[in-house]
């Protein structure tokens, strides 16, 4: 009686102290109580006891039966902890009968996972544990080590059936390992109500805010009727078409999408006006009175040479040009036999690819015709008659047209705008037999690039 005084008396310490910890889970606690069976014969020892789990489902010859409690707490995350009491006599002590008995107490803490809850199984929920307790076994008594294997089969949301099995290894020699199991009746309490909104917290939607029985306890904090948790403005009475939110324009377009909440606009532009219809709204809109497009903010684009290409889309702005050349002047057949014509006449010293000076005013025409078409590029090419050396007539050819385009570049024609190249005697504009001929041969072309 001294022990099972001693028994009682720790776990009320454990419970009391245990519930006085804050609760943060629905039913929390559980206890079960019930049958418990001791059994000291499969624990693999020697005589009279047996090989490990020998004979374990032996119930007739080797549980000693008494009764049992446990009282346990749900810590998070699929663990508790638990302290059991129990009391027993021990008159089958392995395969020795007892006429008397001995007297068995044991207290018992044990951390549990339950598989179930981590696998979703609700009804069903097996667990794991370990832990240690100490046992009472007539005068001997030792702490011990335990592992336990046990499930839980709940009827309902409370009540259920808590089968368990574990094996207690003992620190002392002069007490035997054995295996304890227990069948009882397992209730789960403690349910709260955190916010104190008249509704628990496992039926409360929003357990840890006051709300409304209407809305499984959660709040609806601007009285529209909609919930918080539904409410896209929860602080701002609205409308349900809006979910909550108000339009105070009216525009169709909630204030909280509304670009301009307080004067009427189009959806298409976030409730903003939108005056001249351009599809710019008025706040963005440089010409508010007067349609355009929105990558000229609004207005409409300009076309300062009158050609009939905008601005945007003119490569010569400032010059009359053709929709067709993008805005740029085309180059005619006219203009090109006038800028052959003139090349035509560049003299070269003998031999050489040195520009004559007397050449100078020729070059300026043409300067000032490619001038007038800036975004045409033009071919340089040079040709020579076939007195000499053919090889040495392509090298002349080449430096000729290069010296043009050189001399083109330096005063003033973008050089991205020109090619050269020379061909040598190998496109003769006459007969080579002849003076005049090799005089007409001699030459310089200036051709429209044909990508123009």
């Amino acid at each position: 009686m001294k022990n099972l005084s001693r028994l009682l008396f720790a776990m009320l310490l454990v419970f009391g102290l245990s519930n006085a910890n804050a609760q943060d889970e629905d039913n929390p606690w559980q206890f079960s109580f019930g049958l418990n069976a001791v059994d000291l014969y499969p624990v693999g020892e020697d005589a009279p006891q047996g090989d490990m789990f020998d004979e374990y489902f032996n119930v007739k010859d080797h549980y000693n039966f008494g009764p049992y409690a446990n009282i346990s707490r749900y810590l998070g995350s699929g663990f508790s902890f638990g302290v059991a009491g129990s009391m027993n006599t021990i008159t089958k002590y392995g395969d020795l009968e007892l006429r008397d008995g001995l007297s068995y107490f044991s207290l018992d803490g044990t951390i549990k996972f339950s598989i179930g809850e981590v696998i979703g199984w609700n009804t069903f929920e097996p667990y794991l544990g370990v832990g240690g307790g100490y046992t009472w076994l007539d005068d001997v008594n030792s702490g011990t080590l335990n592992g336990t294997f046990g499930f839980n089969y709940w009827f309902s949301e409370q009540f259920g059936l808590t089968v368990q099995s574990s094996y207690k290894h003992s620190f002392e020699d002069n007490l035997s390992q054995h295996f304890q199991h227990q069948l009882g009746l397992a209730v789960k309490f403690g349910g709260k109500d955190t916010d104190d909104d008249g509704i628990y917290d496992k039926d409360d939607a929003c357990p840890e805010v006051p709300g409304l029985e209407a809305f499984n306890g959660c709040p609806d904090s601007d009285g529209d009727g909609i919930e918080d948790s539904k409410d896209d403005c929860p602080n701002e009475a609205g409308l349900p078409e809006f979910n909550g939110c108000p339009d105070s324009d009216g525009d169709g377009v909630p204030d909280k999408d509304d670009a301009c909440p307080n004067t009427p606009g189009l959806k298409t532009l976030n409730g903003c006006p939108d005056a001249d219809g351009d599809g710019v709204r008025d706040g963005d809109d440089k010409c508010p009175n007067e349609a355009g497009p929105a990558a000229n903010n609004g207005c409409p684009w300009p076309d300062r040479d009158g050609d009939g290409v905008l601005d945007k889309d003119d490569d010569c702005p400032d010059t009359v040009g053709t929709v067709a050349n993008n805005g740029c002047p085309e180059v005619t057949e006219a203009v090109r036999k006038a800028l052959n014509d003139y090349a035509k006449t560049i003299l070269f010293d003998t031999g050489k690819s040195s520009i004559q000076d007397r050449s100078a005013t020729v070059l300026q025409n043409i300067i000032d015709i490619l001038k007038e078409y800036p975004k045409a590029s033009f071919n340089i090419e040079g040709h020579t008659d076939s007195v000499g050396r053919e090889e040495t007539n392509q090298k002349l050819s080449e430096e000729r047209a290069s010296s043009v385009m050189n001399y083109l570049i330096s005063n003033g024609i973008a050089s991205n705008r020109l090619n050269s190249k020379g061909y040598g005697e190998s496109r003769p504009l006459d007969s080579n037999k002849t003076k005049a001929g090799q005089a007409n041969n001699r030459r310089v072309e200036i051709n429209l690039n044909k990508r123009n």
